[in-house]
């Protein structure tokens, strides 16, 4: 925070609010994926095609957060947020009146680039937690986004399935709308850290990239689960379309309630990262999503399978996720939006290539080879693991020699 500023309570109301904020927020990105077999149905196009809607959805957001994010660290950060709001309700409407698959392609670019608002508030509740309660304070707001993600699934599904999809694109610029007015008389005003120019600010980033080793690994690993996320997801609804299930859009969205038990879990995992290590938590995530995958490879055409699998996944993702978000905002105060706009864009980076390897995977292998790709990404994650621990191990050498 700057020298003279007025320092801001951070109360659990307004941890709530910004929790909350996320939740909506977020959930524009991943409305698309239980509609995305009655889109294809509408459009007549192939699976594999309407999956490109997914993918350039999660490109415009790591495109977004790269333009975005670092003008948090020069701007005032709330009108920012609210303007960030208002743009993406254009965006939802815009993809609401989609009337070809090739507009739907790129309004949905566009609801990504415009939905920046969770990353934004994220950084915002860790520059105003207090340290020995950060990962606390992130595991909470992060639980309020998880959860966003999760319930998405089932209100686009439930809606899709009775409305149809436009609807609920409809809604969800209504809510945005909503959102900002809530937010012009809640929303703590928060000035900006640093008077660098939006040039200096990206010049900036290339040094942390080549300066900070542990935001080079959290970033690859991170993308690595965010990837193995999107595989699942993007596919669940082709996989639940399949005559051994004959389910719609509805019944892909009812999945997201199940994975609402691990978003549950982010403010534990927050409390081990602060307890513990970021590490360690990040070890019990890649193993619970490896274990996830195994689970669905054997076991994925009963539900019952799926619903472990789904747990085990959503569960991994988000402990992974909350104590790389720990260890990357412990970093700087000063460059805390540049960094976290960084470790992001490579997360969704990740995410946009797990939603492409999803749909190439299922369109030409099936559900096998869905399973493999989301394995494939765990490997890259616990090189990433490995190799920051050798480099953590012979830091310590170092300095005891």
């Amino acid at each position: 925070m700057p020298s003279g500023s007025t320092p801001i309570l951070l109360s659990r109301f307004l941890v709530l609010t910004l929790a909350v904020t996320a939740g909506i927020a977020v959930a524009n990105l991943y409305y698309i994926q239980p509609l995305l077999a009655e889109i294809a149905a509408a459009f007549h196009v192939t699976q594999a095609q309407v999956g490109y809607a997914a993918t350039l959805t999660q490109v415009g957001y790591a495109l977004g957060m790269l333009m975005i994010l670092p003008l948090a660290d020069i701007r005032e950060k709330k009108s920012l947020i609210l303007f960030m709001l208002l743009c993406s309700a254009g965006a939802l409407l815009f993809l609401a009146f989609a009337w070809n698959s090739a507009v739907l392609s790129i309004a949905s670019f566009a609801v990504g680039f415009t939905s920046v608002v969770p990353q934004l508030i994220v950084p915002l509740a860790a520059q105003l937690a207090d340290p020995k309660e950060r990962g606390r304070i992130i595991g909470t707001v992060m639980s309020g986004l998880l959860i966003g993600i999760l319930v998405s699934r089932t209100f686009s599904g439930l809606v899709g399935e009775y409305l149809g999809w436009p609807a609920v694109y409809f809604i969800a610029s209504g809510l945005m709308i909503l959102l900002a007015g809530f937010l012009t008389f809640r929303l703590p005003k928060s000035p900006s850290a640093t008077t660098a120019g939006y040039g200096a600010l990206f010049r900036s980033m290339a040094s942390l990239i080549k300066d900070l080793p542990l935001l080079r690994e959290a970033s690859l690993n991170g993308g690595m689960m965010f990837a193995a996320f999107s595989v699942f997801w993007t596919t669940l609804s082709f996989l639940l379309a399949e005559p051994r299930f004959g389910l719609g859009p509805d019944a892909a969205g009812l999945f997201g309630l199940i994975g609402v038990v691990g978003a549950l879990a982010a403010p534990v995992a927050g409390r081990m990262a602060d307890q513990r290590s970021p590490r360690f938590t990040i070890g019990i995530g890649m193993a619970a999503v490896i274990l996830a995958y195994v689970c669905m490879l054997g076991f994925g055409y009963a539900l019952a399978g799926l619903v472990v699998g789904v747990i085990l996944l959503d569960l991994g993702v988000q402990s992974t996720q909350i104590s790389n978000q720990a260890r990357i905002h412990a970093i700087s105060d000063e460059a805390r939006n540049r960094i976290n706009t960084i470790y992001m864009v490579s997360y969704f980076v990740g995410g946009a290539l797990g939603s492409w390897v999803g749909s190439f995977s299922y369109a030409h292998f099936g559900w096998t080879g869905v399973c493999i790709a989301g394995l494939l990404t765990q490997l890259i994650a616990v090189y990433a693991q490995v190799r920051g621990r050798r480099r953590e191990l012979g830091s310590r050498s170092d300095a005891s020699a």
